[in-house]
């Protein structure tokens, strides 16, 4: 085996390989040399090599996203390591563990004139939970910031940034290892916490008639059937989830746009809990927020390991605990209380349900009736990834089964590196998925295509409106030349040609008879990725939705 000559390279390589960093995806470039032969010359190491540093990022995180382990994005000097941003501060919101590895030159050479150097110490210290800035030779020091560089992406969960300056030459190479590094023990650095007495939290509780229970981005499979049960048997308990919440019941409330969004201001008053307990990642819903921001229970308790966002202004109570843990300590204390809060959200959510079918049975074809249509056809057992804007929002409306696990960037709700963390994460999955995403978004990460790793049976389901749909939706939409085209992003584009570049199978609808048929080939070819092109109506998309919710009523 053959070994980088630099011993900081060494270094590295061998702290990451110690604490379990197998995982590497490498952007090409000549400063990052000593690294990039280290961890490719290693039959320990799977390493992937993704050209354009944004993508290779999103890349990383969406493999990180499936394993829950630390990933490792490697890169060259310069503006390079900027491409890295946008993913590391998703990683950041998200809590996704990712490694960045920067090569820089030695600090003699920062601010003199000399190319591809730029000041890369600390350049994602507001979105990284620990930023080592290296110095030339191995050192026990160096070994340390390594070190807990690690286990804070580890434990923490979130981005880190190791900074590694390389003089020349970069390319030299040795048959034995150098340096003897020095490789702590994972010292948590989120300690066991235990629970505080929770009688008083439970007295509370006993004595309120309306508890809402709201689900963000989840992990499938985390909340344990008994607790699920426990919750859903609670006539004073309205559970509601999302999309990405990866949390089913049959009495829960799926679809909270739906519910609410037809809520007057007595309905909001009646409705509001007197008792909030959130856990999970970030909230889509632009509807839920509004109504807890302005009926603002009394209380509200987050129930998060690590952090506590204070979504509504309310925030009473931060549980650093996981949902298992404080439910399975917390329930045995409370008591069933005299309540008709689940009975009359029940009520609602089947009215809704059937307004929604009849009103979905009637409309032309649009983004809502294709999102539906879509949505129901996903293979059982498999991945949803979805991208940001419309899409995530109109996936919101329609229930997703059980057996498919949902997946989206929530962290920044950024449409930047979608497509790369999809396939990322069917690369590390092993599962058939399939990939939901809007025009726009996808056009912006089209550079993800530019991957030799896309698993042959990843599906891209493409809703192709012309423009930045969701921009029609919110308000202040007016048909003019500044809205078409510095906000809708209004164009003629397809997919046609890249997925004929890049080898994918390409396929189009543009009616429901086209849309049937298309998902079924879609769906058959296994042998190759495709991609399936989804032509709806630019100017009616926003019309069909805002009339779906005056008919709720």
């Amino acid at each position: 085996m053959i070994y980088p000559k630099k011993p900081l390279a060494q270094s590295i390589i061998q702290i990451c390989l110690a604490k379990g960093i197998t995982d590497i995806v490498i952007s090409p470039g000549s400063r990052n040399a000593p690294l990039t032969i280290g961890f490719a010359s290693n039959p320990d190491f799977n390493c992937y090599s993704i050209a354009d540093e944004r993508c290779a990022a999103f890349f990383a995180l969406g493999i990180a996203q499936q394993i829950k382990r630390p990933v490792a994005v490697v890169c060259t000097s310069g503006s390079a390591l900027l491409n890295y941003y946008p993913a590391v501060a998703e990683a950041f919101y998200s809590q996704i563990p990712l490694i960045v590895i920067s090569a820089d030159r030695p600090q003699s050479k920062i601010d003199i004139g000399d190319g591809q150097t730029i000041r890369q110490q600390n350049v994602f210290e507001n979105h990284s939970l620990y930023n080592a800035n290296l110095t030339e030779e191995a050192s026990k020091e160096n070994d340390h910031k390594i070190n807990d560089a690690i286990d804070a992406a580890f434990y923490q969960k979130g981005p880190v940034h190791i900074n590694a300056p390389f003089e020349e030459p970069l390319y030299e190479t040795v048959s034995e290892l150098t340096v003897d590094v020095m490789v702590n023990h994972f010292a948590s650095l989120n300690s066991m916490k235990t629970l505080e007495d929770l009688a008083p939290f439970a007295k509370i509780w006993n004595q309120s008639a309306k508890k809402l229970i709201l689900v963000g981005a989840n992990d499938p499979d985390l909340i344990s059937n008994e607790i699920i049960q426990t919750l859903a048997k609670d006539e004073s308990v309205v559970v509601m989830t999302e999309t990405t919440s990866n949390l089913h019941y049959p009495d829960f409330i799926s679809n909270i746009d739906t519910i609410i969004t037809p809520f007057t201001e007595s309905d909001f008053e009646d409705f509001c809990p007197e008792i909030l307990i959130t856990f999970g990642g970030m909230i889509v819903s632009k509807r839920i927020k509004a109504f807890l921001r302005k009926y603002q229970p009394k209380e509200h308790w987050h129930v998060d390991s690590l952090r506590a966002y204070d979504t509504f202004g309310v925030l009473t109570k931060h549980f650093e605990v996981n949902p298992n843990t404080f439910f399975g300590k917390f329930l045995p204390l409370t008591k069933e209380v005299k309540s008709d809060y689940f009975a009359k959200a029940a009520q609602l959510k089947a009215f809704r349900k059937e307004k929604q079918q009849r009103y979905l049975s009637k409309i032309p074809f649009s983004d809502f009736l294709v999102f539906d249509s879509v949505i129901k056809s996903l293979p059982k057992d498999s991945q949803l990834q979805i991208s940001n804007s419309s899409a995530i929002r109109y996936a919101q409306l329609i229930k997703t089964n059980p057996s498919i696990e949902v997946f989206c960037n929530r962290g920044t709700s950024g449409i930047d590196g979608s497509t790369s963390t999809a396939i990322g994460a069917a690369v590390a999955s092993k599962k058939p998925t399939v990939f939901i995403t809007g025009d726009v978004s996808f056009l912006y990460d089209s550079n993800a295509l530019w991957n030799a790793y896309i698993p042959e049976n990843f599906k891209i389901i493409l809703i192709n409106n012309g423009g930045g749909g969701i921009f029609r939706i919110l308000p202040g939409h007016e048909e003019n030349i500044v809205f078409n085209t510095f906000f809708e992003t209004s164009h003629q584009l397809t997919a046609e040609h890249l997925a004929k570049m890049y080898g994918l199978n390409y396929f189009t609808a543009t009616d429901e008879k086209s849309l049937e048929s298309g998902l079924k080939q879609l769906y058959a070819e296994n042998n190759k990725a495709g991609i399936l092109e989804i032509f709806t109506p630019t100017t009616e998309n926003d019309t069909i939705l805002k009339q779906f919710f005056k008919e709720l009523v």
